[in-house]
């Protein structure tokens, strides 16, 4: 079979074909035929005969390997593009408009670098060759028709061609219908790619049918696999008591959950006992995924593919099927369930004097959502107890109570108060040794009956309730990296997953103090790298204050980004020497590897379940998936806002300019922190110079300056929910 695949594109070298078309092409009709045409097709793509080109095979380009690189090319807005290389030994490579080929942004490519113009020069510059795999699979867009061709307008700014459509294809829909087209070719950059109708767009109709354009653009999975949906569905709800007897038993102990109030899984929980030495026994108890998922099982397979859970705005695609995720993995209330316990001895300054980890099994007490636990810490809940009002039965002349709030049992709203005060002296601790106090503004949309149309947006809190679980969520993630590196120091080297973030590079953080000074900070420091404790000083100062959202935005892109590693460079941000990802195995890949890898160390003290180089390729796996569904949920809750906005046209906010081009000036809103241009044609009275290094527009005739954080009254004019865009103007006075 595999001869006679490659006979026919010796033949036939520029055909690109389906499986279904070459089994056609080469008479193949027994499906068993079928069969061991696939697996043929397969070795050879291995081999690096053939290669694949979306749903279609081709022969293999061989490259001169010295000069060619892969990896993924980002787009700027100018038209020009860097590729990001796999190999983390090379800089990017800077690709100018004519060298883009049929590349588009986020697609892997192969690039072909040329030689370098100067021998000290910093930057690679190439070419692309060949698109390795297309970020699109799938691509919304809006149909239209011109006599007798169909063409389809992608809703995305990233794919920025029409592509045509057979007639027969488009007649099965209306002019003007959101489709989604699939099965798409794009052999030439001189020609429009080609593509088919795959179904219709409904936007008003469902959140599902919105959001297959984001699901499309950022390849994320929504439907599991039957073999995977099949082997969750054989999970057994009910844990036999030969496994329980094999675990330490939290189940009399008072655990609590405290989650999101509308969360439909929770993997972690905590409890807290207090010594006769008067130190105190916290249990961070994190739900047993490793139980129920095997190393190679489809289960495994899919979710090591997903790489964690995506949040959309209204919409979770979760990383494990919902039997598990939210079945017998969930740590739910009044029911037994199977965990991964860090058991950590603490003083009452927050020093760990002993530490373990446990297979356990626990009973949830209580699920608390964030407010019900806030209200607790503030003291607003005894409050609402005290002014439960009271009156006497007529029969017996005694006081009976009718509540009008829960009644919570004394000894939980107890295990609060002490999980909060050792949590708020952990947090004080870390802080005073140079963990950077983020507290980046976030926004929570909140959704009409239907769960589909936004009806308000709100910034989320991170009050004390979060900072609570936060803080021993950290502790946790910690003190499993420690014990890995202790055992390293002690002879026993241990390939692991760390989570570790890099310094920052100093020429973004140079650019960050600049944007400072222009905003008028004071006493900031001569020149970066900045301190941890200088940076907590910025942060403070802006608390509060209407470019808040602003400046931690810009604190955070002035940072590297946090990644997975095999390789332990400590967590900058955190100011720890060792961190990874222990707490949250229902949602992370990353966490589920660790509970392995940790269990399988206790158990022999020096077993090794991956080597370093697996592990190194799951890292950049998961990497990967991370930062890509961070790009998904923001771009979810931006169409969220910008469908929220589109009542007010005509209104007037407060606003700050969060950022300033040649072409105009970005605003942020401060109350929905939603983000739309004012055009630079729409500043009337005034021809602006654009001054790149003060962030600033300067008028050339009043002078007058828009800079990068400056408070502003502006109008929305324009909203164009298919582009996700607003237009605002400047509001008169």
């Amino acid at each position: 079979m595999k001869k006679e695949v490659v006979a026919f594109f010796k033949k036939n070298p520029q055909a690109a074909l389906k499986t279904r078309q070459l089994a056609k092409k080469l008479q193949i009709f027994e499906e068993h035929e079928y069969q061991n045409l696939k697996a043929a097709r397969h070795q050879l793509v291995e081999e690096k005969i053939l290669e694949r080109l979306g749903k279609k095979f081709k022969v293999f380009v061989q490259t001169e390997a010295r000069n060619s690189i892969t990896g993924t090319l980002q787009i700027t807005r100018q038209g020009f593009g860097f590729v990001l290389p796999d190999q983390k030994k090379f800089p990017d490579v800077f690709i100018s408009e004519r060298n883009l080929s049929s590349a588009m942004n986020g697609d892997k490519v192969e690039v072909i670098l040329f030689a370098r113009q100067k021998q000290n020069a910093k930057n690679l510059e190439g070419e692309i060759t060949r698109v390795v795999k297309r970020r699109w699979e799938l691509v919304p867009g809006t149909l239209r028709c011109h006599k007798t061709l169909y063409y389809v307008t992608p809703d995305t700014p990233d794919f920025q061609v029409d592509i045509f459509v057979e007639a027969e294809d488009a007649k099965r829909f209306k002019e003007g219908q959101q489709v989604l087209v699939g099965e798409i070719e794009w052999v030439s950059k001189n020609l429009n790619p080609k593509g088919k109708i795959v179904r219709s767009l409904n936007k008003q109709e469902s959140l599902e049918d919105e959001y297959m354009g984001i699901i499309s653009e950022f390849n994320l999975k929504e439907k599991f696999p039957v073999e995977v949906v099949d082997e969750a569905k054989k999970v057994n709800e009910k844990i036999p008591a030969t496994e329980t007897k094999k675990r330490v038993d939290f189940r009399k102990d008072i655990v609590i959950t405290i989650d999101p109030v509308d969360a439909k899984d929770f993997d972690d929980a905590l409890s807290i006992k207090q010594l006769e030495n008067g130190n105190f026994s916290v249990g961070i108890h994190i739900a047993d995924v490793s139980h129920y998922v095997v190393p190679g099982s489809p289960l495994d397979i899919e979710a090591n593919k997903r790489g964690n859970s995506v949040y959309l705005a209204g919409k979770v695609l979760p990383m494990l099927p919902e039997e598990l995720s939210n079945g017998i993995c969930s740590l739910n209330p009044f029911v037994d369930r199977l965990t991964y316990s860090a058991i950590v001895e603490l003083t009452s300054r927050g020093k760990v004097e002993k530490f373990e980890f446990a297979k356990t099994v626990i009973n949830s007490k209580r699920r608390f959502s964030y407010e019900q636990v806030q209200e607790i810490i503030t003291g607003e809940y005894a409050k609402k107890i005290k002014e439960i009002p009271k009156k006497k039965s007529k029969k017996t002349g005694t006081e009976i109570t009718e509540p009008q709030v829960e009644i919570i049992p004394e000894e939980i709203v107890n295990t609060v108060n002490s999980l909060q005060k050792l949590a708020s002296t952990l947090r004080k601790k870390r802080m005073r040794e140079g963990s950077i106090n983020f507290s980046s503004t976030e926004v929570k949309i909140v959704f009409d009956g239907n769960n589909t149309f936004p009806v308000d947006i709100k910034k989320s809190q991170n009050d004390e309730s979060h900072q609570l679980v936060e803080e021993f969520m950290l502790l946790a993630n910690k003190l499993v990296a420690t014990y890995i590196i202790d055992l390293e120091k002690a002879g026993v080297p241990i390939p692991f997953v760390y989570r570790v973030h890099d310094l920052p590079d100093e020429t973004k953080q140079q650019d960050f103090l600049n944007v400072l000074k222009l905003l008028g900070f004071k006493s900031l420091p001569s020149q970066a790298p900045i301190h941890a404790k200088e940076l907590n000083k910025i942060i403070e100062a802006v608390q509060g204050k209407p470019d808040e959202a602003l400046v931690s935005q810009l604190a955070v892109r002035s940072m590297a980004k946090a990644e997975y590693s095999t390789d332990n460079i400590g967590h900058y941000g955190l100011s720890f020497k060792n961190y990874t990802h222990f707490t949250s195995p229902i949602r992370r890949y990353s966490d589920l590897l660790v509970h392995r890898m940790l269990f399988a160390v206790i158990a022999s003290k020096k077993k090794a379940l991956y080597s370093k180089k697996d592990l190194t390729e799951i890292c950049e796996q998961i990497s990967f998936t991370e930062r890509n569904a961070a790009d998904a949920e923001r771009q979810s809750v931006k169409m969220k806002q910008v469908q929220f906005m589109r009542k007010f046209i005509g209104f007037e906010f407060s606003a700050v300019i969060s950022g300033v081009t040649n072409y105009g000036i970005f605003v942020q809103i401060i109350d929905y922190l939603s983000e739309g241009l004012i055009r630079l044609r729409d500043i009337e009275g005034d021809y602006f110079i654009y001054d790149e290094k003060k962030y600033s527009l300067i008028g050339k005739r009043t002078g007058k300056v828009f800079r990068l954080g400056d408070a502003l009254k502006v109008k929305l004019v324009r909203v164009d929910e298919s582009r996700c865009e607003m237009d605002f103007m400047l509001a008169v006075d």
